[in-house]
Parts: C-alpha cells; sequence; structure tokens
C-alpha cells in the first residue's frame, strides 16, 4: 500500500491567521496534489526571516511550463479534457493563492526534477 499524506515539521507552531481560511487553502493544495498527483508530502519549514513555508509535493506528471501561472486564474483547468465529474472547477488554486495573500504570503507552483509538482505557500510567521 502506498501512502498517499505525509506530513514532515514540527507537531505545533503557533501563527497569527484566520484559522478557517488557512485551512481551506491547506486543504486546496492537499486535495489537488491528491487528486491530480496520487499523493502529497507536506512539509512545514519553521520561520526564517519570519516567513513560514509550507510545501506540498505530489508524484504526478507536473505541470506544463506555460501552465504554471495560469492555474491560478479563476475557472482555468490544467487538463481540459477534465469534465465536472472528473475534476473541480478551477477555483482551488485561485482561492488557496488569494487566501496567502490576504495573510502576506503567497503561493507558488514549480515541478520537481524527479517528477510531479510542488506547491510552495509562504506567510509571516
Amino acid at each position: 500500500m502506498v501512502e498517499r499524506l505525509d506530513y514532515q515539521g514540527p507537531a505545533h507552531l503557533t501563527v497569527r491567521a484566520r484559522p478557517l481560511a488557512l485551512k481551506r487553502a491547506l486543504t486546496n493544495l492537499v486535495s489537488n496534489a491528491v487528486t491530480y498527483g496520487d499523493a502529497a508530502r507536506v512539509r512545514l519549514i519553521p520561520p526564517i526571516g519570519g516567513m513560514l513555508t509550507i510545501e506540498v509535493e505530489d508524484n504526478g506528471p507536473g505541470i506544463p511550463p506555460g501552465e504554471l501561472d495560469r492555474v491560478f486564474e479563476p475557472f482555468h483547468r490544467g487538463e481540459p479534457s477534465r469534465s465536472r465529474e472528473t475534476g473541480g472547477v478551477g477555483l482551488g488554486l485561485p482561492i488557496a493563492r488569494n487566501i496567502f495573500r490576504a495573510h502576506g504570503g503567497d503561493v507558488t507552483l514549480a515541478n520537481r526534477s524527479m517528477g510531479g509538482a510542488r506547491a510552495t505557500a509562504t506567510f509571516p510567521a
């Protein structure tokens, strides 16, 4: 059996944030990793220079380079063959980005050299 969800980081870390909004943003990132990348590895990196970092990696095919920024546009879906039954409506990543930016941070996507994608979210600690 392959583990679909893994976490690395401290057991507890206190931050000033809107808890429900932060939960929604993280849920969107992890859900995308599991749904489209077959797994989610979440890493919480304690604050460096006042900024907290959360990385969410998956095992999927990655994202075409031209789509890395476009997937943050509302209603844009990375794979046009998806229907409403097999994919979302294209709001998860824009919502996550808006939440992190409202907290003074951001979220970006990149392809990993060994395959898969990495979402990197930052916000003040």
